[in-house]
């Protein structure tokens, strides 16, 4: 079997040197999970994006890789798809679509103005809950951290909007962007407590905007330049923390320290999923 054709956008950017580049495979019908994963390691970015099919109410399936593993979901590569997908006219005329995806169905809209396509994800319901005592230690050990750096209002937790995401916001700017990390250590971290996706260490900028580094060491990538699912799981743990008023929208700036700055806004309703939106830029 040939290999099919494999797209590459940036994601939470109108440049395709910024946001968070994911690989996309439009016709993957054919391949069975060795194939996607296979290609998902040639491609080496962060997620590959890969839809299966069609389900009889006209959701697209879809699988996410990374270079190493299966994962179950992933914002970036679906927000990059939906522009991939709105780009060659197949999105329906009013913008929306949906992701049949292997933590549920996820609705999508796509819009466009002066900038270019903007895709807004809706997440499953999320769930927040405490981060145990040795997990934070462990993670304070390989960032050369310790409890008084965090910000006293907003204390770590464990989020989950489709992949499960440990948060941990910093109080002062400086250790955010100073703290540095083995990626070796990190992965096996994340390996041993199964923790599919990132490690979020945020910071507060403002109250309705936050800098955001998101540690995953896959392949050749140490930090995720914009992390979709993990902006969603984030707007979870302020709406569980009352540290916004709902509804409310927040801005995250992610990318920066990897050369490539990216931006997610972020809509916290009074209840249910959180919705993510960004644009999407195909990369030469």
């Amino acid at each position: 079997m040939s290999t099919p054709e494999v797209l590459r956008y940036a994601a939470f950017t109108s440049r395709p040197d910024g946001g968070n580049p994911a690989g996309i495979v439009l016709d993957a019908a054919g391949l069975d999970a060795a194939t996607m994963q296979r290609i998902a390691a040639e491609v080496d970015e962060a997620e590959t994006a890969f839809l299966t099919g069609t389900t009889a109410d006209g959701a697209h399936t879809v699988r996410y890789f990374s270079p190493i593993a299966e994962v179950p979901f992933c914002g970036h590569a679906t927000v990059a798809t939906a522009v991939a997908l709105a780009e060659r006219g197949r999105v329906a005329d009013d913008g929306a679509v949906r992701f049949d995806t292997p933590v549920g169905v996820v609705a999508i809209a796509v819009t466009r103005d002066d900038d270019g396509i903007r895709a807004s994800f809706t997440s499953i319901e999320p769930s927040v809950r405490e981060l145990d005592d040795a997990d934070l230690d462990a993670i304070f050990d390989l960032l050369g951290l310790t409890r008084d750096d965090l910000d006293p209002e907003l204390p770590p937790r464990l989020a989950n909007t489709g992949n499960t995401h440990p948060v941990i916001v910093l109080r002062d700017h400086e250790t955010f962007d100073g703290f540095t990390f083995d990626p070796d250590a990190v992965r096996a971290l994340l390996d041993d407590r199964g923790w599919p996706a990132t490690i979020t260490v945020a910071h507060r900028a403002a109250s309705d905007r936050f800098h955001a580094r998101n540690l995953f060491p896959v392949g050749r990538i140490t930090e995720d330049p914009a992390t979709g699912s993990a902006a969603a799981s984030f707007g979870a743990y302020l709406r569980a923390l009352g540290a916004v008023a709902v509804p409310s929208t927040v801005v995250i700036e992610q990318g920066g320290h990897v050369g490539r700055p990216g931006e997610l806004t972020v809509e916290i309703p009074e209840s249910g999923g959180i919705t993510v939106s960004g644009y999407a830029v195909r990369m030469p």
